[in-house]
């Protein structure tokens, strides 16, 4: 059976996309290097604080530096998908629900330019 996609968005519906999508890559790259920068330590430290808060500081600085990696982690994971969604884009298989192959609605693509499902089916599946 062949399986080709036959819906699919129009080579200008595509290219506003991109424009988003890229957009959005440099934004959350602008993101991670702020807190790449934040987990290395680069800028203010406990050693410009009074020696009477550096045990409080030094605890506050762990769980800071612990909570930039994880959100460092999660842009990294972010921008991998929006990559991910360029190459559809070039392959003219961007907005098509991976499952159905039906067309994910342009005011989710707009909110979340990654997705690879419709709403419903993402529901459907989470519910199964």
């Amino acid at each position: 059976m062949d399986t080709k996609i036959v819906n699919r968005y129009s080579d200008e519906d595509l290219e506003e996309f991109r424009i988003l999508i890229e957009a959005k890559i440099a934004e959350a790259k602008e993101s991670l290097k702020l807190y790449q920068e934040a987990y290395n330590g680069t800028g203010n430290d406990t050693s410009d604080t009074a020696p009477t808060f550096k045990n409080l500081e030094e605890g506050n600085q762990v769980l800071s530096k612990e909570e930039n990696s994880r959100l460092a982690g999660r842009l990294d994971k972010y921008i991998a998908n929006l990559e991910a969604a360029l190459v559809r884009i070039e392959n003219k298989t961007y907005g098509v629900d991976r499952m159905t192959g039906k067309l994910i609605p342009k005011e989710r693509l707009r909110i979340v330019p990654h997705a690879t499902l419709d709403v419903s089916t993402k529901n459907n599946r989470e519910n199964n």
